[in-house]
Formats: C-alpha cells, sequence, structure tokens
C-alpha cells in the first residue's frame, strides 16, 4: 500500500509538473503575455517543491507523514482551483506557483522518506516501482490534458486537474506510521539537522548529486534543440525524446532490481549508472548517424532512470532510517541548485560557441565528477552492503524494550 502511495503521488505531482506544458499555449493566448513570462508558472512551482521540502521533512518528522502529505494533496488541489479564476499572470503565479508548489513541497519528500523507513532487503525495486509512476503518468496525462483544454477550455482544465490532484489526500491516508527504535535515538529535527550538517559522507553524498543534477536534466531540455540543428524535423526529434521516455521507465524497475539483488553498497551500482549517463552525454555531439543517435537516446533513458532509485535508496544507508525525513529533505534542497542551473548554463554554452557540443560535454563532465565522489562514501569497496535498519526488527526491538521496562503507577494496561 506504501508503494502504491507514492506510484499515484509521483504521477499526482511530477506527471502533472510534466505535462503542465499543454497549458503554455492557453495562458499565452488568453493573457497576451510573452512566453519568457508565463514560463515563470511551472519554474515557481517547482521551486518551491524543491526548497520547501525541508519544510516538509521537518513536519513528518515531528507529526508523521499522513497528515503531513494530506495538508499537501489540499494545498496542491486548492492552487489549481484557484487558478481557474485567475485574472492576470500574478494569479497563476501566487496559486500554481506558490500554493501548489507548496502542496507538492508536503508531498513528495515525506512519502519517499516514508517508503524508506518501511523497506530494507527490497528499498531499490520499492523505490523503482514507486518513481514509474512519473514516466507513466507523463504519457497519460499530456493527451488527457490536451484533450480537457479542447472541451472545457483552459478553466474548465483546471478545474479537474484540481480534482484529480485531491487524490493526493488519499494517497497520504494510505501512508501509515511506523515506530522505529532509533527514533527516540536521533532527537528532534533541529538535532537531525546539526548532526547532518556535521556528517562527513552525507555532505559528500549532498555535494555528488548536486553535480549529478546539474547535468542530469540537460537532454531534457537542449536535445530536440540539437537534433533540429542537425536537420531532424521537430516530430521526429521530440520523437526520439519519448524513446529515452520509455527506456528511462524500463531502467528504473530494473535498476531497483539490481540494487538489491547484487551483493555490495548500492552506491557502487549508483556510480556505475552515472557514469554511463555521464558518458553517453558527451558523445551526443559526436554521434551524426540518426541509428548512433536512437541508440545513445535508449542508452541515456535507460541509464537516467537506473541511476535515479538507488540514489534515493544509498541515503538511508547514510544516515539512517531515524533521519531519512531531515536527510532527504535537505538533499533536494541542496541539489535543486544543479538542477536550476544545468540548463542554463548549457544555453549558455550554445550562445558562446554556436552549437551544443560544449554543452552536453559539460553536462556528461558533471556527471562524471559525481560518480568521482561516490567513490569517497563509507564501505564502497566492501564486498557486503552497509548494514540498514530493517523495520520489522526495530519495531520488534522496540516491543521488546516497552515490555522490559518497570510497571509503575499511573502506567495502566499500558
Amino acid at each position: 500500500m506504501v508503494v502504491l502511495s507514492a506510484f499515484f503521488m509521483s504521477a499526482l505531482v511530477f506527471g502533472v509538473l510534466r505535462s503542465f506544458g499543454v497549458f503554455f499555449v492557453e495562458f499565452v493566448a488568453a493573457f497576451e503575455e510573452q512566453a519568457a513570462r508565463v514560463s515563470w508558472i511551472a519554474s515557481i512551482g517547482i521551486a518551491v517543491q524543491q526548497f520547501g521540502s525541508p519544510i516538509g521533512s521537518a513536519l513528518s518528522t515531528k507529526f508523521g507523514p499522513r497528515p503531513v502529505v494530506m495538508t499537501g494533496g489540499i494545498l496542491a488541489a486548492l492552487g489549481m482551483l484557484l487558478a481557474s479564476f485567475a485574472t492576470s499572470l500574478p494569479h497563476l503565479y501566487l496559486s500554481i506557483g506558490l500554493l501548489s508548489g507548496s502542496g507538492w513541497a508536503l508531498t513528495f519528500t515525506p512519502t519517499l522518506a516514508c517508503l524508506s523507513r518501511y523497506f530494507s532487503c527490497r528499498r531499490s525495486l520499492a523505490m523503482g516501482l514507486a518513481l514509474t509512476g512519473v514516466g507513466l503518468s507523463s504519457f497519460a496525462f499530456a493527451p488527457l490534458f490536451q484533450w480537457l483544454l479542447n472541451r472545457y477550455a483552459w478553466r474548465g482544465a483546471l478545474l479537474l486537474v484540481s480534482a484529480l490532484s485531491c487524490h493526493i489526500v488519499a494517497c497520504g491516508a494510505l501512508l501509515r506510521p511506523l515506530s522505529l527504535a532509533e527514533d527516540t535515538a536521533v532527537g528532534g529535527p533541529g538535532a537531525q539537522l546539526t548532526s547532518l550538517l556535521h556528517h562527513g559522507p552525507f555532505l559528500r553524498y549532498t555535494v555528488a548529486l548536486t553535480l549529478i543534477n546539474t547535468g542530469y536534466f540537460v537532454p531534457y531540455v537542449h536535445l530536440v534543440a540539437h537534433l533540429q540543428d542537425l536537420g531532424w524535423d521537430p516530430l521526429s526529434a521530440a520523437f526520439l525524446l519519448s524513446v529515452a521516455a520509455i527506456s528511462d521507465l524500463v531502467g528504473r524497475v530494473a535498476s531497483g532490481w539490481l540494487g538489491d539483488a547484487v551483493p555490495g553498497p548500492v552506491a557502487r551500482l549508483l556510480m556505475l549508472w552515472t557514469t554511463l549517463t555521464g558518458v553517453s552525454l558527451a558523445l551526443f555531439p559526436v554521434a551524426q548517424a540518426s541509428i548512433a543517435l536512437v541508440v545513445l537516446a535508449v542508452a541515456y533513458g535507460f541509464t537516467s532512470g537506473a541511476l535515479t532509485p538507488v540514489a534515493f535508496s544509498v541515503l538511508p544507508e547514510l544516515v539512517g532510517t531515524g533521519r531519512i525525513y531531515c536527510g532527504l529533505g535537505l538533499l533536494q534542497m541542496v541539489e535543486s541548485v544543479g538542477g536550476l542551473l544545468g540548463a542554463p548554463l548549457s544555453g549558455y554554452l550554445r550562445d558562446v560557441t554556436g552549437n551544443y557540443t560544449a554543452s552536453f560535454v559539460v553536462a556528461g563532465a558533471f556527471l562524471l565528477a559525481g560518480s568521482g565522489i561516490l567513490i569517497t562514501l563509507p564501505h564502497f569497496f566492501s564486498c557486503f552492503s552497509a548494514p540498514t535498519s530493517s523495520p520489522q526488527d526495530l519495531v520488534t526491538e522496540a516491543l521488546d524494550a516497552k515490555v522490559s521496562l518497570p510497571r509503575e503507577e499511573g502506567l495502566g494496561e499500558e
């Protein structure tokens, strides 16, 4: 049920974000604004979601993931609802960007952190299955939203997207709290944040993922333009991106299974996928033939999808499941800097050099640099996986600890 919740939650957050481009043309025409100003709607939403992740993590540590995610679902739906009554672009900035973005911040990180706490032996596979919701919903929501626009116009379509977002509340209700023995040892959100800021492996891992994030999204932004520079028509270029997206789905599930089946630390598998993704990115400018470009797109899609579930699985091994809420929130906030800077940097290199050769080579170099830092993590060269907390064992330990306490007056049956 927790995996199912995470699957639909990832679909209702990032599936909506990835497919929101179909509203772009409608907003430009309705408000008679420049495309650059309209593009800030989604950018604000993504920025608020990423930078607000620590808040969702801290609240989940204190109150549990269920009420936090359910509140986030209400805010996400309310933002879309208010957006349907917008009369100017700033209204959309506030409703979709700020309000819905705040709801997404309270939703994504707490759900994945809760998923990490529920699984130990099959954590990578659980992550891979949950995150396939992003890719599958991207294929489903784009034509669905376009159909809603054609039938109900953009205001009616936003009302129905708001109703769709309400299902995040149901996803949050499935997140039954899980008490682990180490929860009492790690302290509150403030104590956890202080310990993480002094935790060397966590800080190195954060730097590594920030570098990886800097180059990770470059093909999704610039690959179509690069192919058009090579003489491809826009439809064929967009189809190649779809091929990469399909390969991405396969990579997520395959990597999740391998992460649990292959002996050794998960960080080693993450380093492999990151290295292969960086090499495939750097080879894009070299490939000229159509077959070579298709092969590279498939390779990039598979390896970039494969690194996602194991990237989330490494964190519990580093900081422990007791600090996963705070650790994942802080990690997402910092690594978002790389995601925000990567695409503009690639565009700047394109403007300076006149082609995308330097853009893809530099993007690949960022991923290779991140994979180099992963080698410094603890237990990287060991033959066995780093020890992780098993939820069932920790609950048993907690119950045993309660039974062994001497009975005092006033405790009653408890």
